[in-house]
């Protein structure tokens, strides 16, 4: 749980001291419930980050660029509408709840001054954010509209009254006394019992001898500006938490420790092992993928036996060449006729259609021996198409669950709209591209070689058909969906131990990353070749060899 009522206070002290007589230049909605003010002040200018979405909550400056679509949402016109070249005159944190309000000066059509709030509510999947005329106390608007139908107890519209969260009646920090805890017998009677502490921190002040002094020095330091901002590390070295006072139920986790509650924030988020706003934007994407794969399957399937089938067609050749033969031993009107096969000697019986003459069923034997003949042609081109099409989307569902940001999975999605495996969206929807544009990843070997492993199929193909000199050495996973990887040799003769770095990182970008001794195929650029008309990312190669690597970033991976 980041954000809690002591790090929302300091995240409001933090804003105020920066942000406040600051003018707004500019706002964006990158994302259905997310804001961007750009904020000019004597100091330069700020980028303040607004999120209500459910997973990942928060308010803080950042540095971040954002993908911004290039008609913005009508929440977002409303919001220009009235907050831009206003001044923030206030920011405020309500009582110690997940609450913060910026006050806004501004003037209307008319020219009058007018003062709004922005009031961001920090609450999980209650999280929401509100501009509220504060002459009326009414809501101009949400970005979550909460009707009746969804609650009962407090609405979220245009044109009501704007109305805090309900109070859970629990007990200021300051007013805390020592028969809370002596009453406590859990650490959940801790956490209903005082306002703005988090689970954790009722964890930290259940177990502590002196209990109330520790909650009096995280308050102390607070407002003295003695805070411990940290954000604290899982074993694998990805964010497990963030708070501004130190968190004994964390003690034996590693650390970083940051000067400013804002830039711990953005570390927190944007550094997660599966960043939620990333999975959000995929989701529809894989799942997707998975329909087209799974139908892919299945036409494969029966293609395949509708070929087994047609490959067996030779019967209906020597049917109708048996009947042609002994047409004079078959009576008009027979269901079947035995006959003898003069390749073996045997006696064989063949299915007759009694309505026709048995000279037209052999004249239908052989039409059908034909049409199988046609079929195995076309069947065997349908079942390449379709292994084609199998393979491309495999790559792409890797790239897809591999994706390290947003720009990397619209990235893709255009790619698949560009293949016809994928509708444009309206254009409110369609992003500029123009930004964030990305670079293939890159990496040293210990010898200190360059390799750069592609993030999606188009920038395979620039990679491996552009960027790649003829004699720079080509990587892959043998059979199995990834990167285009390429080892830069510059002329240089590459020894064993660089051949072997470049192909296991060839094997982490793949689907074979959480596996150990995964094939990897390697050969000269020169040696590979993109047929006409194949999809991204699909070449042909030769003169390769294969080595059997774990997947592996070298030490110094930037």
């Amino acid at each position: 749980m980041a954000f809690d009522g002591f790090v929302t206070g300091a995240m409001a002290s933090e804003l105020a001291d920066k942000l406040t007589y600051g003018k707004v230049d500019k706002v964006y909605q990158p994302e259905k419930n997310e804001l961007v003010l750009f904020i000019h002040t004597k100091e330069g200018k700020h980028k303040l980050y607004i999120s209500a979405d459910t997973n990942h909550a928060g308010i803080y400056i950042t540095d971040e660029d954002f993908t911004n679509p290039t008609e913005p949402p009508a929440f977002c016109m409303l919001m220009r509408k009235h907050l831009i070249g206003g001044r923030i005159s206030e920011i405020r944190q309500y009582n110690i709840e997940r609450i913060i309000e910026i006050i806004f000066e501004t003037r209307d059509e008319l020219g009058f001054d007018k003062n709004k709030k922005l009031v961001v509510e920090i609450m999980g999947k209650h999280s929401n954010l509100s501009l509220v005329d504060m002459s009326s106390g009414k809501i101009i608007d949400s970005i979550k509209r909460v009707s009746v139908d969804v609650s009962r107890a407090r609405q979220t519209l245009p044109g009501m009254l704007y109305e805090y969260p309900p109070s859970q009646n629990k007990t200021l920090p300051e007013d805390v006394d020592q028969q809370i805890f002596d009453n406590a017998t859990d650490s959940r009677d801790i956490l209903s019992a005082i306002e703005g502490i988090s689970p954790i921190l009722s964890q930290d002040l259940f177990e502590c001898k002196d209990p109330l002094s520790k909650l009096q020095n995280w308050s102390d330091a607070l407002k003295t500006g003695g805070s411990d901002i940290r954000v604290y590390l899982k074993e694998d070295g990805t964010p497990q938490d963030f708070h501004v006072v130190t968190i004994e139920q964390y003690r034996g986790l590693s650390s970083i420790s940051f000067d400013t509650v804002s830039a711990a924030a953005e570390y927190y988020y944007s550094h997660r092992e599966v960043s939620n706003r990333i999975r959000q934007k995929s989701a529809d994407l894989s799942k997707h993928l998975n329909q087209l794969l799974k139908k892919l399957y299945l036409k494969k399937q029966k293609l395949s036996e509708d070929l087994m089938e047609a490959e067996n067609s030779e019967k209906y050749r020597l049917y109708g060449e048996l009947l042609t033969a002994g047409m004079h031993d078959i009576k008009p009107g027979a269901e079947k006729a035995t006959v003898l096969n003069y390749y073996t000697g045997e006696m064989i019986t063949i299915p007759l259609d009694k309505r026709f003459h048995p000279s037209k069923n052999a004249q239908n034997y052989f039409k059908k021996y034909s049409k199988a003949k046609t079929a195995v042609v076309e069947k065997k081109n349908q079942l390449a198409r379709t292994d084609g099409d199998i393979s491309y989307l495999e790559s792409v569902l890797n790239f897809v669950n591999s994706a390290d940001s947003i720009a990397t999975i619209d990235e893709i999605r255009e790619e698949l709209i560009e293949g016809g495996f994928l509708r444009r969206r309206s254009r409110q929807h369609k992003q500029n591209r123009k930004k964030d544009v990305l670079q293939p990843y890159t990496y040293k070997t210990s010898d200190g070689f360059i390799v750069m492993a592609g993030r999606n199929n188009k920038e395979n193909d620039a990679l491996t058909m552009k960027k790649a000199s003829k004699n720079d050495m080509w990587f892959h996973t043998k059979d199995i969906p990834g990167s285009h990887t390429i080892l830069f040799t510059e002329g240089k003769p590459a020894s064993d131990n660089s051949i072997f770095e470049a192909a296991a990182i060839a094997a982490y970008h793949s689907k074979g990353r959480e596996s150990e001794n995964v094939p990897v195929d390697y050969t000269l650029v020169r040696h590979v070749k993109k047929p006409n008309g194949a999809r991204p990312g699909m070449v042909i190669f030769t003169d390769n060899r294969t080595v059997y690597v774990t997947p592996k970033l070298p030490d110094d991976a930037d």
